[in-house]
């Protein structure tokens, strides 16, 4: 057996043995049109680790003919990219896989680019980072991006089995039995990645010295002790479930609400969900359940003083309540309509009777004079002109109407409008 590990004996040699991916290297796909059509051209593909980036490149070179070679934006250097610029010259193009693309510095760059252009090169880079954000806009003119999607239960098993069948590449020098759970534990354990599900099957093959070996549930749960669970705090897979956290708060979907704050606690993310549910609390609750962001606070600050794994619980609680709590956007709204004006530059002079009248010289000035104090009126209130004289039919207050106390507000908002909207 090679002292290569399994994951990478078993590398697709060609694209039709590439598991999943088939908007890519289906039948329809781009990449096998272009190796169908022998047109090559350099590209990015991004996704979560262990999904197929380096496979895919792989087995372009194999359904190419091309030569292949591999090499890493950070450690790899300037000189070992001018070896394989010199290997293409002299005996023609070769696919250059440069992993952690996002991270080429300028002078590498500047030397590859020239080459991208000539045909030599086809540069096949890989990226976990989305390429849109985290890559310079100069390679990504001369390139095309492709997003690799995780792979799919049925592929990792796919995987495994060409892993146990393989006579060439695979475990096949010993005599391996796999049990149906510990195969669906390597399925699930795996979450997609697969070289994680070869490494955990290759460690239980190889921890074992008998020549028939039996791996069992408890083999595979000893070898992949743990899910593999992909959540990159600086990567877009943070952001996306960010995301996915708040909109299915908004949504009023409680499971969904509970199992984004699941990843998130298993990435350990105290500091992003405290700061989430509290800004969630104000512009999708807001003014249709005004004592919820309260709660929400003492939800955060409880679970600050606990620590994980404690923490979960008032999270918890924070989340059903936020999650099943009617909603309103009104607050939000209402200052972004106000901003939104004044970034217009619809901004208009204070009324002279509102300006400080604190400082000598005042009075000369006309400031604050006829200003009338609501506290020295019936019901504290009396009709006056706030606003600025541009702006003063503007109405930047609109409620949802979701709740009884919103629309109490709305009703409140209708009887002053008289004393200070002329």
């Amino acid at each position: 057996m090679s002292n290569e590990p399994l994951s990478f004996r078993m590398r697709p040699k060609n694209i039709d043995e590439v598991l999943g991916q088939d908007h890519l290297v289906g039948e329809k796909g781009i990449i096998r049109r272009m190796v169908q059509a022998k047109r090559l051209q350099s590209m990015i593909l991004y996704g979560p680790p262990g999904i197929g980036k380096t496979s895919i490149a792989s087995a372009l070179a194999g359904s190419s003919k091309y030569k292949f070679r591999t090499l890493n934006a950070v450690s790899s250097s300037k000189k070992d990219i001018e070896k394989i610029i010199l290997e293409a010259d002299m005996s023609g193009s070769v696919i250059l896989m440069l992993d952690e693309i996002h991270r080429l510095d300028k002078a590498k760059q500047d030397f590859l680019l020239p080459h991208l252009e000539s045909g030599k090169i086809v540069l096949i880079g890989a990226t976990t980072s989305n390429p849109y954000h985290a890559i310079n806009p100069a390679i990504r003119s001369r390139t095309q991006i492709f997003e690799l999607h995780p792979l799919k239960e049925d592929d990792i098993k796919t995987g495994i089995t060409r892993a146990l069948e393989d006579k060439d590449r695979g475990l096949v020098s010993k005599d391996i039995t796999l049990d149906d759970d510990a195969l669906e534990h390597f399925v699930k354990a795996s979450n997609g990645d697969i070289r994680s599900a070869l490494n955990g099957l290759e460690l239980a093959v190889l921890s074992d010295t008998k020549d028939s070996i039996h791996v069992t549930l408890e083999d595979a749960r000893d070898t992949m002790q743990q899910s593999q669970f992909i959540h990159d705090k600086d990567g877009d897979e943070h952001y996306d479930v960010m995301s996915a956290f708040q909109k299915s708060i908004r949504g009023s979907d409680v499971d969904a609400a509970l199992h984004y704050l699941g990843r998130l606690i298993e990435a350990g993310d105290l500091v992003t969900i405290a700061r989430r549910l509290l800004v969630i609390s104000y512009e999708d609750i807001g003014l249709s359940n005004p004592q919820l962001p309260g709660r929400t606070l003492d939800a955060i600050i409880a679970a600050e003083r606990l620590g994980f794994p404690e923490a979960r619980i008032p999270l918890s609680m924070a989340v059903i309540d936020l999650a099943l709590s009617p909603k309103s956007n009104t607050t939000i709204k209402s200052i972004d309509n106000a901003l939104s004006d004044i970034r217009k530059g619809h901004i208009g002079v204070v009324p002279k009777h509102l300006k400080d009248g604190h400082y000598k010289g005042a009075k000369e000035l006309g400031n604050s004079i006829g200003y009338k104090n609501p506290h020295d009126y019936n019901n504290n209130i009396v009709k006056q002109q706030y606003l600025p004289d541009s702006l003063k039919h503007k109405q930047y207050f609109k409620d949802d109407g979701t709740s009884k106390y919103e629309s109490f507000l709305n009703e409140t908002y209708k009887n002053l409008k008289p004393f200070n909207k002329y």
